[in-house]
């Protein structure tokens, strides 16, 4: 992906078009579509007992050192066999960010690789990775804290425990494209939206949470709905439809509260309600800086997020290692300009019900018929992406195992 161009990260940001300017260089960086990443997110289990806490120092043991400085200030960090950094979460989710890849073969084979380099760490420690989108077993609990994640629970509590659950309980699934070229940027920004919530829906993985159904095929999505609209709510909506991304992202980013301002000390509470243009306009008593400014863009988690790339968040983490099959849908529905634009064509009325696919799923009607439609349409562009033999035979037997499930609605 671009790289990201010099920038003094000390500069006062003085008014909103300063801020504007930043998110444009930085948020959309234009050119030609080649690189794929992703983040895989896991609940770590006890592999006797999976409703047993798994303690820091357990984790910390495990992954030795690949151990983020979170939970092991020495720790060296390193990253695992191909370039992917390891990080947890504040309830003691691993996540491995992988580096980016030109193809889909690539990136599959390499994370393979890593996910088995992982799951040996953790076997020799009597850990497992879980297999769905929240914690089946276990209510929300802190596995460690820092003034950000303290802040942010302080934030998310205002509104009930959704915030917990998200911060300690839940995984995710997040695939990274490339923007485009900038005549391609406003395709490919709506297209990657309105995909959302039909695959949301057959991706599913999270109904059961602390052992207890949750009413919910995705009770992870649903946590995270329930936090904060103004960080977590969709960007792009098919109302805004010829709105300039640019301009929709950065109305969205300075109109969000601040989620925690950054200090010497542990406290890094702030003023309730003060949004990013409120500090620019003289809020608090100093002005923000481009670092201000990119560090609150960290605190906001809409389901599209442009980081540069565009950094879809809206998938559960999957079993195994199906979670190649959603990877390489997305990836073939973003694959050419065409592709793109008929994949959003299929979507139509579907592109906004968010709340509908975490609580139904594919039960229901409309988003079940979609979700086939787009399969099918994926299923066209498979031999188009250079998948070698075998794995081109495990990803298609994925993808017609979901058109199957999501096309049984149509009878």
């Amino acid at each position: 992906m671009v790289a990201s161009p010099e920038v003094d990260h000390g500069t006062v940001l003085s008014s909103p078009a300063a801020a504007a300017g930043h998110l444009a260089r930085i948020c959309f960086k234009t050119g030609p579509p080649r690189w794929l990443g992703t983040e895989l997110e896991w609940i770590v289990h006890d592999a006797v007992d999976p409703a047993r806490p798994v303690g820091a120092s357990r984790l910390r043991a495990a992954l030795g050192p690949h151990s983020p400085r979170t939970l092991d200030i020495t720790s060296p960090a390193q990253p695992l066999r191909y370039g992917s950094s390891v990080t947890v979460e504040p309830g003691g989710q691993v996540e491995v960010s992988t580096a980016t890849h030109t193809s889909v073969a690539a990136l599959v084979a390499a994370t393979k690789a890593e996910i088995a380099q992982l799951t040996a760490l953790l076997g020799r420690a009597g850990l497992v990775l879980g297999a769905g989108g929240i914690d089946a077993h276990r209510s929300p609990r802190p596995m460690f804290e820092t003034p950000r994640y303290r802040a942010m629970r302080r934030v998310f509590d205002r509104r009930g425990p959704a915030g917990r659950r998200m911060m300690y309980s839940t995984a995710g699934l997040q695939i990274c494209l490339d923007v485009g070229e900038a005549d391609q940027l406003a395709d490919r920004w709506a297209t990657a939206h309105a995909i959302g919530p039909p695959l949301l829906a057959a991706f599913a993985t999270a109904g059961r949470h602390a052992g207890r159904p949750t009413g919910w095929v995705s009770a992870r999505m649903a946590a995270w709905l329930a936090i904060d609209p103004a960080r977590t709510r969709a960007v792009w909506t098919p109302e805004q439809d010829d709105t300039d991304p640019i301009a929709s992202w950065t109305e969205y980013v300075l109109a969000a509260p601040l989620l925690c301002l950054r200090g010497g000390g542990s406290d890094w509470t702030t003023p309730d309600g003060v949004t990013f243009a409120d500090w620019l306009a003289g809020a608090l008593p100093q002005p923000p800086t481009i670092d201000d400014l990119d560090y609150h863009v960290s605190t906001l988690f809409p389901p599209v997020r442009p980081r540069g790339y565009l950094e879809l968040r809206y998938l559960d983490a999957q079993p195994g290692e199906s979670w190649s099959v959603p990877v390489a849908v997305v990836a073939a529905l973003l694959s050419e300009p065409a592709i793109t634009r008929a994949a959003r064509s299929l979507v139509g009325a579907q592109a906004q019900r968010w709340i509908a696919a975490a609580r139904h799923g594919l039960r229901d009607d409309g988003l079940a018929v979609t979700a086939a439609d787009l399969f099918d349409l994926a299923l066209t562009v498979l031999p188009r992406l250079g998948l070698p033999p075998a794995l081109y035979d495990d990803i298609d037997r994925g993808v017609r195992r979901r058109r199957e499930a999501a096309g049984r609605r149509r009878r």
